[in-house]
């Protein structure tokens, strides 16, 4: 491949690079350039942003739970573009203890992988001329991470930016843009991160305010010279994941839309065909589909329209009689007796497996995940080794179910979310992300 890149990366959460990525890709995008967007890590939110930013298909480059098959196929689909941009996720070189298939899942593996350098955000509140000293140890730490320099966020004043970019210069680290204070450019977050781009009433003009912030800021030129990449092996044989089955009924709304990118681009080019319908909107599942996929999201904030909806929960339950249905996370939730909401009201769900959650008992859980499934999912058999992850805030109160798989954290040690299995009807807390080799 050998499309120039970038990566959007910070040394913490918090620090702005959804704010600045979602910037440069619509500033670059207004300026004429064809920018591919991707997210590193296991992601189901920003994506949506990206491709309202810039026009394309944002997926997600995970290199603990993807091969590096799957890894360079999403890479290759950059295709002809001018410029590639990956946001990181966390600080640059966070990632789990064991390497996965193809690294540790950190941002740093995509910049060693494909060469693109780093553009570091790097938070100034509270530091001057000292903040050159974190992004000199970033730009040192692994000499095999290309870095390109950085762009300073939350900058107090004009004489706060001279001394930050003093420091800097003294360091030699390329300073590409800084962006004053502005409490008003901050997206809204709930407790799984970001509110969900569906749920924002003016997103595209919020997009625009951040793109013209960064094009007075930055400097696009420079950001744009800096970019690169190296070449590396593209097995052009390499497919996306295979689809579970030939019609499948997803839902889709603001309580079910965590579903990777990747996945659904791949089953449509295998041919599957997707059969969209929302439970909040009190619609059944299509009644030819050959399976039903109920997604994670925020079932917990919408659980008594959920329960309420007698059209979706018939046509669910109908299709369960004969034919498999599948829930990740909400979508399980969903497929159980009943969901406890932050409140403690209990609301009956479809009542297809035995599972009863609570939003009141909060505690989270996070984390890779490996899976052997001791049951199929469709047309995922029994025995198939999956890498995918788990987030979610809710506790298992009661699950009567056969266990669906035997699940493990990315260091091997067994999981007790285990998921459940009832005739043709499957769920898990587990999010998929691909096929394990």
């Amino acid at each position: 491949m050998s499309v120039p890149g970038l990566i959007i990366a910070a040394p913490a959460s918090g620090t702005g690079k959804t704010t600045v990525m979602l910037g440069l890709l619509r500033a670059l995008r207004e300026a004429g350039v064809a920018v591919t967007p991707f997210k590193n890590g296991p992601d189901y939110i920003d994506p949506a942003f990206h491709r309202v930013a810039s026009g394309s298909a944002s997926y997600n480059l995970d290199s603990w739970a993807m091969d590096a098959s799957l890894l360079d196929a999403l890479a290759a689909e950059a295709g002809a573009c001018d410029l590639v941009l990956a946001e990181g996720s966390m600080g640059l070189f966070d990632g789990v203890a064991r390497a996965g298939a193809s690294g540790t899942g950190a941002t740093a593996d995509l910049a060693r992988r494909y060469g693109w350098p780093v553009v570091l955000v790097v938070d100034v509140s509270g530091q001057a001329q000292s903040a050159a000293a974190t992004a000199l140890g970033f730009a040192r730490l692994d000499p095999s991470v290309p870095f390109a320099g950085v762009i300073l966020n939350r900058v107090a004043s004009p004489r706060h930016e001279r001394l930050v970019r003093a420091g800097m210069e003294a360091a030699g680290i390329p300073v590409l843009g800084a962006l004053p204070r502005r409490a008003d450019l901050v997206l809204p977050e709930r407790h799984l991160g970001l509110v969900q781009a569906v749920e924002h009433p003016d997103l595209d003009r919020t997009i625009g305010d951040y793109a013209a912030f960064l094009r007075d800021h930055v400097d696009l030129g420079a950001l744009q010279a800096a970019a690169a990449s190296k070449s590396h092996r593209t097995d052009t044989a390499v497919v996306l994941p295979i689809p579970p089955a030939q019609r499948i009924a997803i839902a889709q709304d603001a309580a079910f839309s965590f579903l990777y990118p990747h996945l659904l681009e791949g089953w449509r080019r295998a041919g599957a065909e997707m059969l969209p319908f929302s439970p909040l909107a009190d619609e059944a599942p299509d009644a030819d589909a050959d399976l039903v996929w109920l997604p994670g999201g925020y079932p917990e904030l919408h659980a008594g329209t959920i329960a309420a909806a007698a059209t979706f929960l018939t046509g669910l339950r109908a299709h369960a009689e004969h034919r498999p249905v599948h829930g990740e996370c909400g979508g399980y939730m969903v497929l159980g007796e009943a969901l406890v909401d932050k409140a403690g009201e209990t609301h009956r769900m479809a009542g297809l497996l035995g599972l009863v959650t609570s939003h009141a008992q909060r505690r989270m859980h996070l984390g890779y995940r490996q899976a052997t499934l001791r049951a199929p999912v469709s047309g995922l058999p029994a025995g198939a080794r999956l890498t995918g992850h788990e987030f979610h805030y809710s506790t298992i109160v009661s699950q009567t179910d056969a266990p669906l798989a035997d699940v493990a954290d990315a260091e091997g040690n067994a999981v007790p979310e285990t998921g459940s299995v009832r005739g043709p009807v499957t769920g898990s807390f587990f999010h998929l992300i691909a096929a394990a080799a």
